[in-house]
C-alpha cells in the first residue's frame, strides 16, 4: 500500500473499445503508486454538461419533465444539456434553455463547475442562474426528448425539496441548487439573495 495517499497513477496505455457522439469508452492500463498494475481501468470521456436554474420575473422556477429510460422514470429536472464541440458553456446553457423551455433570460450568473463523477467521467457540469426568464417561443422537442415545461413558484419548489414531493433526483442537478444557495448567501442583489434554500 502506498505511503503517499492521493499519489498520481501513471498511464501506461489506452485503448478505445467504443465511441459514438455521446461518449467514448477508454480502457486504461495504469501503474498505481505502490507499483501494482491495474488493467483495465475504464474511463468515460463525455462532453461537458450545463444546468440552468431559470427564474421568471414572477419568481417561478422553470423546470422540465421528461422520461428517462435508464431508470425508467419520468423525472422533474432543470433545463440542461451537453456543450457542443467548440461551444462556450454560457452559449450552451442559453441554447438549452431556449430549446427545452422556449425561454430566454435577461441576466445570467455563473455558479461554478463540478465533476459529476470523477472516478469514471472526465467531464464537468457547469451551473448557471438565469434571472428574468420569459417565454419567447415554443419549446423544441425531438429525437429522444419529449419535454413538458413546468413553472413553479420558488417557495413551492423549495418546500418540495424539503418534503421530497418535488425532489430533483439527479445528483448533479441537486448540486446546482446547492451552488445557487452558496451564491445567494453572498449576493448583494436582493432578488438573488432570496433564492437561498
Amino acid at each position: 500500500m502506498s505511503s503517499t495517499p492521493g499519489g498520481a497513477w501513471k498511464l501506461l496505455s489506452s485503448t478505445y473499445p467504443y465511441r459514438d457522439r455521446w461518449l467514448t469508452l477508454r480502457s486504461d492500463t495504469v501503474a498505481l503508486p505502490d507499483g501494482e498494475t491495474l488493467s483495465p481501468y475504464h474511463v468515460i470521456e463525455s462532453p461537458d454538461w450545463v444546468n440552468a436554474i431559470a427564474i421568471t420575473e414572477a419568481g417561478d422556477i422553470v423546470l422540465v419533465e421528461q422520461y428517462r429510460h435508464a431508470v425508467q422514470q419520468t423525472m422533474l429536472e432543470l433545463p440542461a444539456g451537453h456543450v457542443d464541440p467548440g461551444e462556450a458553456p454560457e452559449a450552451a446553457v442559453k441554447r438549452e434553455l431556449l430549446e427545452e423551455t422556449g425561454h430566454e433570460a435577461a441576466h445570467w450568473h455563473d455558479l461554478g463547475a463540478l465533476f459529476p463523477a470523477a472516478s469514471r467521467f472526465t467531464n464537468k457540469v457547469r451551473s448557471y442562474l438565469a434571472m428574468g426568464a420569459r417565454p419567447v417561443r415554443a419549446p423544441v422537442s425531438g429525437g429522444s426528448e419529449t419535454l413538458h415545461v413546468r413553472s413553479i413558484p420558488w417557495a413551492t419548489f423549495v418546500a418540495g425539496l424539503y418534503s421530497g414531493d418535488m425532489m430533483l433526483h439527479e445528483a448533479n442537478q441537486l448540486s446546482s441548487v446547492f451552488l445557487l444557495h452558496l451564491y445567494a448567501k453572498t449576493s448583494g442583489d436582493p432578488a438573488v439573495a432570496k433564492l437561498r434554500v
